[in-house]
């Protein structure tokens, strides 16, 4: 679904991104993991074409999205940490964000009612605990029913109820054939619903496996001690 060839990305003198080649399939979970500043966050961003890279290639079903915009409608984002006007209205942010999206042709608001949002519509963002800005986040970035899902660090902050309802979500919409992209540092969370890692250090790839697969290798049965001892090998 989504293919990538030859990344590049610097700022200045620093590389964040060298030379990043992959293959993403539909109907998976895939974790990308890394230290911090190892080219997570760039090359999120660089698919959702929020950064343009200094030259590679990024193709979704076999079309460049590079220069593109109208291929974002597929892909649903859900930041660390959501940014949304402090005066605004929960109703109010939903209903902006759907009526710049007013061509999507089929609107999924399960998270919205497993959230209870609607009985919070009114409140204001700013007066919002960080929890309910997730759920708020959450919410949008599935409310498109997107193909294509980039969900950063997406339990942080959550309580392990939302987060539970979240994790289900993800594996309900992976059984739909869609492509799910997880940010994420908690190995726990990775193993539950994840089908790959992608392992990403100084920009570049350190590894690309099943968890399985991962386990295997580093002949471990625990994720977490499979990932340290796949992430500490020389190359």
């Amino acid at each position: 679904m989504i293919t990538i060839e030859n990344l590049q990305k610097s700022y200045g003198k620093l590389s964040v991104l060298r030379d990043v080649s992959v293959r993403f399939e539909a109907g998976k979970v895939i974790s990308i993991i890394g230290p911090n500043g190892s080219g997570k966050t760039t090359l999120s961003k660089s698919i959702l074409g929020m950064v343009l890279p200094d030259s590679g290639e990024i193709k979704i079903d076999g079309q460049s999205v590079l220069k593109q915009h109208a291929y974002r409608s597929q892909i649903g984002y859900m930041p660390q940490i959501g940014r949304y006007p402090e005066n605004m209205k929960i109703r109010q942010v939903i209903d902006m964000i759907r009526d710049i999206r007013k061509n999507a042709p089929v609107f999924d608001e399960e998270l919205i009612g497993l959230y209870g949002l609607k009985a919070m519509y009114e409140k204001r963002m700013g007066s919002l605990s960080g929890g309910t800005k997730q759920k708020v986040s959450a919410a949008l970035a599935f409310l498109f029913n997107p193909q294509i899902l980039i969900l950063d660090e997406p339990t942080a902050g959550l309580d392990p109820v939302s987060a539970e309802i979240l994790k289900c979500k993800i594996l309900k919409e992976k059984k739909n054939g869609k492509l799910i992209l997880i940010t994420s540092h908690i190995m726990s969370e990775i193993e539950e619903v994840a089908d790959e890692v992608m392992c990403l250090m100084d920009g570049q790839i350190k590894f690309h496996e099943s968890i399985s697969a991962l386990k295997e290798q580093a002949q471990e049965e625990q994720l977490s001690r499979a990932i340290a001892k796949m992430m500490s090998e020389e190359d």
